[in-house]
């Protein structure tokens, strides 16, 4: 079998290696090598950070985000339903942000990040799911399943597919309130 042009080339090269580099130098080199290598990925990081905040906030604007209002807040497209999954306790005899007499808010929620189409700016919206009577009666209309921004099952604080009633007293859901918890950064 004969040797192609690149292993005479590397064989070539590793025996001049050997010849002039002692094996104490070759592992401060290795070291210099790794710390240098290791700096280099967040350089473009920073970068991708620098344009993402030169960039205007339009350009991040989602398809909820185009088609929101903030005029009636028991339809699905009010803007702090950019994450909300389930009944609207605006429809059931609450609020946006409290629940309906007999129901108590669950002891924990997931969250949301929606844009004000009055403001133009983002604020950060607890889901809550409100507990302890049968689902609501209402119309369809009220009926909202929004995955904007809806992260998987295994980052739970920002996936709307959880029954987030269990921690209190009944598990049985009612509806879903979003409490406007303040403006994101």
């Amino acid at each position: 079998m004969t040797e192609s042009f690149f292993d005479k080339l590397g064989e070539k090269l590793t025996r001049k290696m050997a010849q002039g580099i002692s094996r104490r130098s070759m592992i401060a080199r290795a070291g210099s090598a790794a710390v240098v290598t290791s700096s280099l990925p967040v350089l473009p990081v920073q970068r991708a950070q620098a344009a993402a905040a030169q960039t205007p906030q339009s350009a991040a604007v989602s398809d909820f985000d185009r088609r929101a209002q903030s005029t009636d807040p028991t339809k699905c497209d009010y803007w702090r339903h950019c994450a909300i999954d389930g009944v609207l306790c605006g429809c059931c005899g609450g609020g946006v942000h409290t629940c309906p007499p007999g129901t108590q808010p669950s002891p924990v929620s997931w969250i949301g990040t929606c844009r004000n189409p009055v403001d133009n700016r983002s604020y950060v919206i607890a889901y809550r799911d409100c507990c302890g009577r049968t689902l609501c009666n209402s119309s369809p209309d009220c009926h909202c399943n929004t995955e904007d921004r809806e992260l998987p099952v295994y980052r739970p604080q920002a996936n709307n597919d959880i029954i987030w009633c269990f921690g209190g007293s009944s598990a049985v859901y009612h509806c879903s309130t979003a409490a406007l918890v303040g403006q994101a950064e």
